[in-house]
């Protein structure tokens, strides 16, 4: 692809992307890649750097616009790029590359087949007569997967062909031909069709088989086992040895025939060995009793007179240190400790269990779930065994089956109950399985639906771009074949109603089974999606990140800051933080004609006197590149929006479906937060983060508090402080100032008053331009609890 010059414009750009924190990941990664135990991550290490190292090329030359939806020259903006840590693009494109193996097994079988030209010779092959066929019997069967949503557009060429659509066909061919030669366009081929509905997966079979294969022999246990099946037998033979030369209580006094032969013969066979198990290192521990034997045997077989008598004193004493452990090497009592310590290390490692598994999972299709994981977790059979060779009725480790059950479909909430889903991210991962298939329900024809799903997949996994000067990501609309199927789609109730049900099911359990965490940037597409399905114009916001803000929000943060006042103003809410929601509402609307979108009468808001308020509420001024001074202003903007709660409260109904839980919720989060300012993290920058996600969770409990009746915030309050009051000591001091806040606050005094400021409390926030007073230690002078 062609890259962007070297110009003074571009520089301009670049300059707005700061090339310190690229500089920054090469040099976690080079610390990671040189000093990580583990190869693997050492390997995976080694793979960011080369990624960063693009990405910091693409900054200092400019050849790459960082903050545009088309960072590329020449790369239209729906094409997939590959994007890293922060959304930078490094420049590569996941639907190029060099051929993948599916791609060389189809060029090989075509004629003049050529590697250079493959990727061109590839796409025009399936717009011949045999290539439309292809592609005609893998969109009826099914027998496609779709990874970057490039691999789709083919299928739909041949979709339109089929249903007499050419003209459609040949103006998206036209927007496709530039590409031919870089992009593939045409889908992989696989042995049974995806399923998509209502139950989900966290990985397929294929990924569960790389996860299993990725578990290595523990090399401690290896040793162990090496000790003692190849060691410990050795070791008893050069003790019987030296035994035979014992004489009057002394070895060394007599040598019976043809022992030395044997003795060096012995040796041989240890060098031998030694050549082969390298695990254990005990012998040749120069003071490990085998490894001193071992040398006298060597010295008595070639030069005995070369002893001294101290030195035959030591063997004595090894050898009478042997016999009164476990007793002479031939007796009852050594093979029955020898016995005791085979069967000790004899159980099969989780190593080759893992393969045991394995095999059980190639037997199906690599790019699905399973419906049913039990014949995986069971015991090992009569067969495997002997196959194997390890004992049958072996069980199969708890570990191994944590990671068997990833692939298992199963709903949402069955997943979270499980603990294989336990975090928003990881919902938002799996999510697209289930909304694919509503996405796709206005679609009447079959083979287009499933299509459409599997097209609707792959975009998601899709990574966003580093946008500035709030620009929109991509939406799946743009891409041309997914545009040219638009026109078969219809709405109609029964599929807003389902995905109005799925959106209400999707917030309930996120709220309710993570109460302490924001929903992610990442679900909030997937719900911005369902909320569009069901007729809903709810103004979602994305958390921002500070080192990317460029000092204004979008409109849709006023909107939703507007609709968090009609349900938090006046509650304990805005008293603690101190919210005059008449500020809010007093901002006016900018002219302009309104526009109708679902059941909600929208028009423009002034999203610059909004910022305007978060910094004056924050305390500091607009216009810097400060990440903690930019944290700080959209911390405040996520206390005046709540940061999606209030806008999905009001607009979903929640009040009926979470009023008995919201206690418990307040409950977890507060846990939360004490349990993790109580973690032993060294490393700075991770105790900024945990201090600015306890801040969240602190905002996430006092909007639960809000909504409940003051007597149960006050029994909240009791529970709460007896909890506190049970932990550590320093942990306590440090911490009461911001329980005193809530307390104050719940009593309807201000945290800004005088008094309240007098009681030594301090509203808890996340961001700060100066060391926190969270992260003082006690002995630094942090206020102790007040009396």
């Amino acid at each position: 692809m062609a890259k962007r010059g070297h110009n003074p414009k571009n520089e301009l750009k670049a300059a707005s992307v700061n090339p310190g924190y690229a500089a920054f990941q090469i040099s976690k990664a080079l610390t990671t890649s040189a000093e990580h135990d583990d190869p693997v991550t050492r390997g995976r290490a080694k793979e960011k750097i080369a990624k960063w190292e693009a990405v910091l090329r693409n900054i200092l030359s400019g050849s790459v616009d960082y903050g545009s939806r088309t960072p590329v020259e020449g790369v239209p903006a729906w094409a997939t790029l590959e994007v890293i840590t922060g959304g930078f693009a490094t420049g590569k494109l996941l639907a190029g590359g060099p051929l993948q193996k599916h791609e060389q097994q189809l060029l090989k079988a075509l004629p003049r087949g050529s590697e250079r030209e493959g990727r061109r010779i590839l796409n025009a092959h399936f717009l011949t007569d045999e290539g439309l066929g292809e592609l005609r019997n893998r969109l009826h069967s099914g027998c496609y997967d779709v990874d970057v949503p490039e691999e789709g557009a083919l299928l739909v060429v041949a979709w339109l062909v089929d249903n007499g659509y050419t003209e459609e066909a040949r103006g998206l061919l036209d927007d496709l031909s530039s590409y031919f030669a870089e992009l593939r366009f045409y889908p992989i081929p696989v042995e049974e069709p995806p399923r998509f509905g209502s139950h989900v997966h966290l990985q397929d079979v294929g990924d569960t088989i790389d996860d299993l294969e990725k578990i290595k022999p523990n090399k401690r246990i290896l040793a162990q086992k090496e000790a003692v099946v190849v060691w410990a037998p050795l070791y008893d033979r050069i003790v019987a040895l030296f035994l035979e030369t014992v004489e009057n209580d002394w070895p060394c006094r007599n040598y019976p025939a043809g022992w030395p032969e044997r003795a060096l013969t012995l040796l041989d066979e240890y060098a031998e060995l030694r050549r082969e198990h390298r695990f254990c290192g005990k012998p040749e521990r120069t003071k490990g009793h085998f490894a001193q034997l071992r040398e006298f045997l060597s010295r008595c077989a070639r030069k005995p007179r070369s002893l001294t008598g101290r030195e035959v004193g030591r063997i004595r004493l090894i050898l009478n240190q042997y016999v009164k452990k476990r007793g002479l090497p031939d007796s009852q009592r050594c093979a029955k400790a020898r016995r005791r310590q085979q069967g000790d290390v004899g159980k099969p490692t989780y190593h080759e269990i893992a393969r045991v598994v394995v095999s059980r999972l190639d037997a199906h299709s690599k790019n699905d779930g399973l419906d049913d994981v039990s014949h995986l977790k069971r015991a090992v059979s009569k067969t495997e065994s002997s196959s194997s060779g390890i004992p049958e009725g072996t069980s199969i480790p708890v570990s191994i089956q944590r990671k068997v059950e990833r692939c298992m479909n199963e709903t949402i909430a069955a997943l979270i109950k499980r603990d294989l889903i336990t975090s928003g991210e990881t919902l938002a991962r799996v999510l697209p399985q289930m909304t694919s298939g509503l996405r796709a329900a206005g679609i009447s024809d079959p083979t287009l639906r499933q299509l459409y799903a599997a097209l609707y997949r792959a975009f998601r996994r899709r990574r966003s771009l580093l946008l500035l000067n709030l620009e929109k990501q991509i939406q799946i609309e743009e891409l041309p074949w997914v545009g040219a199927m638009d026109r078969f789609r219809s709405e109609n109730l029964s599929n807003k109603e389902l995905a109005k049900q799925t959106l209400e099911e999707v917030i309930l359990l996120t709220i309710t089974s993570f109460p302490h965490v924001i929903l992610p940037n990442k679900l909030i597409q997937e719900l911005r999606a369902l909320a569009k399905d069901a007729g809903f114009n709810i103004s979602f916001v994305d958390e921002v990140a500070a080192d990317i803000f460029m000092g204004r929000f979008s409109g849709k943060f006023l909107e939703s800051a507007k609709m968090a006042a009609d349900l938090m103003d006046g509650t304990l809410y805005a008293t603690y933080y101190g919210i005059d929601y008449e500020e809010v509402r007093s901002i006016p609307k900018v002219k302009g004609r309104a526009k109708r979108t679902g059941f909600w009468q929208t028009t423009k808001v002034d999203p610059d006197r909004f910022v305007q308020l978060c910094s004056t509420r924050a305390g500091v001024s607009l216009g810097t590149w400060d990440p903690a001074i930019n944290g700080m202003i959209i911390e405040q903007q996520q206390i005046l929006t709540t940061q999606n709660l209030a806008a999905l409260y009001s607009a979903l109904e929640l009040a009926e479906m979470i009023r008995g839980q919201l206690g418990g919720m307040a409950k977890r989060c507060f846990l939360w937060v004490c349990k993790r300012h109580q973690m032993k993290i060294d490393r700075w920058h991770a105790r900024l983060l945990m201090l600015k996600n306890t801040a969240y969770a602190w905002r996430q409990m006092i909007f639960f508090l809000a909504l409940l009746p003051n007597r149960d915030v006050a029994g909240f309050l009791r529970w709460a402080e007896d909890h506190l009051n049970a932990q550590p000591v320093d942990f306590r001091n440090r911490f009461y100032p911001a329980f005193k806040a809530l307390m104050l606050a719940a009593d309807g005094c201000p945290i800004d008053s005088k008094s309240a400021k007098n009681s030594g409390a301090r509203r808890f926030l996340g961001w700060s331009r100066t060391k926190h007073w969270l992260l003082h230690d006690v002995q630094n002078g942090t206020r102790g609890m007040p009396t």
